[in-house]
């Protein structure tokens, strides 16, 4: 009986969410809190207060003073919102001229990387930069350490990544350079949100039986919307924006006593049900659920994804989903401070919005199916950006209702957003299926590095952004309709497995009536195919 047999019977005896389950997927959650805290981090972090230009000769260096005096609204041009945050007048010449300093409100924010180095006006470059960054790092993340889960294990990656996103988070509060401070978050990105989220939500579907897949899915993604809500929390509760940082990055240290102690568990599971064979647990992690098959001495890597037809097909879509999800996603939650009301309570609502959307997703996934849910709950929420676009925000109630939609789409998104984790793992193979994920993350951080700069458009027309991402929403959502379903089906093991899924399956050919009965055989092993 070789090793994998061995693991298959072990996982039997264990049950669908044993207490080995419950331990490591308790790991898992810590994961997926410490990745939405870091990835949202810089919204408080290097929050832009409201701002003006400073008047020269009228007030000194210091980068808070009044605000709204009768004294200083003659020298500032007025706006339909309030002050114009650029430009200041020039008595000499009767005309407004732009301004090279800025004084900030100091109602929400003492400090900030925004006001320490000005991301405002003609600097506002450098703050998008820093989240997409951030986001490229993260995207880089998602496919090499993805692809190193797959040839080394994802315990061996999943702790690596716990280590260095303490010494990164704690120590990228101290860089006082601009420049080495975006290439200490590019890193922090990788390892903050990459390695340790994707590795964890595959080993967590790995692990887990079937019945309890996606209740386990989704909860790991309100696991990631706890820890953006703990970005509110926090950064009301602590104003300096230094020790802000370090409470961020400390909450890394959770995830690294808790490794320990989850091998621990798997040798007492050992231990208890008297297995014969010594486990060697960096491969039991890895492979879980593994099926009894001869696997080749190869590895498998991102070309095996687009190698045949009816995968690459779906890998396309697949990344589409994902591209588009992290765009709205991301666009709604990191341009929050925008919305009316205190910037705190508002990203805290955000984030806790997504929890009621996580509920809803689990009491629905598994009767509707994942296709069927995914694509309404993207049309909906592309309609509520494109709707939110054209709502007048210059009275009290435009406002409200402009942010009140605004949270009804990410409602929506948030709930289409889980489902993805779930419906990527559950159409690729075993061999390809951290890669996969990997490949859709790094789709889902291309946009996400992207969004920061998109925001940039408003400068051009305030509805832009919000066009951009309602357009792209309903574009895939329309577009998943083309996947096969996976409610009730075994997850495909082998490449010809995953080429085989789901073969003639759209809700095109169920609606009317055209599924292909007879899948395409191959005569050859796909792994054998270059």
């Amino acid at each position: 009986m070789d090793e994998d047999k061995d693991l298959e019977d072990l996982m039997a005896n264990l049950g669908d969410f044993g207490r080995y389950q419950c331990f490591q997927f308790l790991l898992h959650l810590l994961g997926a809190m410490t990745a939405g805290m870091h990835m949202l981090s810089l919204v408080t972090v290097a929050a832009v207060p409201e701002h003006r230009c400073r008047i020269p000769g009228l007030e000194g260096n210091d980068s808070f003073g009044d605000w709204n005096s009768s004294e200083i609204s003659s020298y500032i041009p007025k706006t339909a919102d309030g002050f114009d945050s650029c430009h200041i007048w020039d008595s000499a010449t009767n005309t407004s001229q732009t301004c090279t300093s800025w004084v900030y409100d100091r109602t929400y924010y003492q400090t900030s990387r925004a006001v320490e180095w000005d991301f405002v006006c003609s600097r506002r470059w450098m703050g998008a930069a820093s989240q997409s960054i951030y986001m490229f790092g993260v995207f880089t993340g998602a496919v090499l350490l993805g692809t190193l889960a797959d040839k080394y294990g994802r315990k061996t990656i999943f702790y690596i990544s716990a280590v260095l996103q303490v010494i990164l988070g704690v120590g990228v509060a101290f860089v006082s350079e601009y420049y080495s401070f975006l290439g200490t978050r590019f890193f922090y990105g990788m390892f903050g949100s990459a390695g340790s989220y994707i590795t964890g939500f595959v080993l967590t579907m790995e692990i887990v039986g079937p019945s309890k897949r996606t209740a386990c899915g989704v909860t790991t993604q309100a696991s990631f919307a706890l820890g953006c809500m703990l970005v509110a929390f926090w950064g009301f509760l602590i104003p300096d924006r230094q020790l802000l940082q370090i409470v961020y990055g400390l909450h890394g240290a959770l995830l690294l006593g808790r490794v320990h102690e989850a091998v621990t568990i798997v040798e007492r599971a050992m231990r208890t049900n008297k297995h014969p064979i010594p486990l060697d647990v960096a491969h039991f992690v890895s492979k879980g659920l593994a099926t009894n098959v001869k696997r080749e001495d190869r590895s498998y890597g991102i070309s095996d994804i687009f190698k045949t037809p009816n995968m690459r097909c779906r890998a396309f879509n697949v990344c589409f989903n994902w591209f588009a999800n992290s765009l709205v996603f991301y666009g709604l939650s990191l341009n929050t401070g925008k919305l009316y009301g205190n910037p705190f309570l508002v990203l805290f609502l955000a984030c806790l919005v997504e929890i009621p959307s996580y509920i809803m997703t689990t009491l629905l996934m598994d009767r509707t199916g994942r296709r069927s849910l995914i694509s309404t709950l993207m049309l909906l929420g592309g309609l509520a950006c494109l709707v939110s676009a054209y709502i007048p925000q210059d009275t009290h109630i435009g406002s409200v209702s402009a942010t009140s939609v605004v949270m009804l789409g990410k409602f929506f998104i948030a709930g289409s957003f889980a489902i993805i984790y779930n419906y990527t793992a559950e159409l690729f193979p075993t061999v390809v299926r951290n890669t996969s994920l990997g490949v859709g993350s790094m789709c889902a951080r291309l946009s996400g590095a992207l969004t920061p700069l998109i925001t940039l458009l408003d400068s051009f027309d305030k509805t832009l952004p919000s066009l951009i991402f309602s357009i792209t929403a309903i574009l895939s959502g329309l577009l998943v309709l083309l996947l096969p379903e996976t409610l009730n089906k075994s997850m495909p093991q082998t490449l010809e497995d995953g080429e085989r899924f789901g073969e003639g399956d759209s809700a095109c050919t169920n609606c009317y009536g055209r599924k292909n009965s007879l899948p395409h055989q191959y005569s050859l092993p796909l792994s054998a195919v270059e």
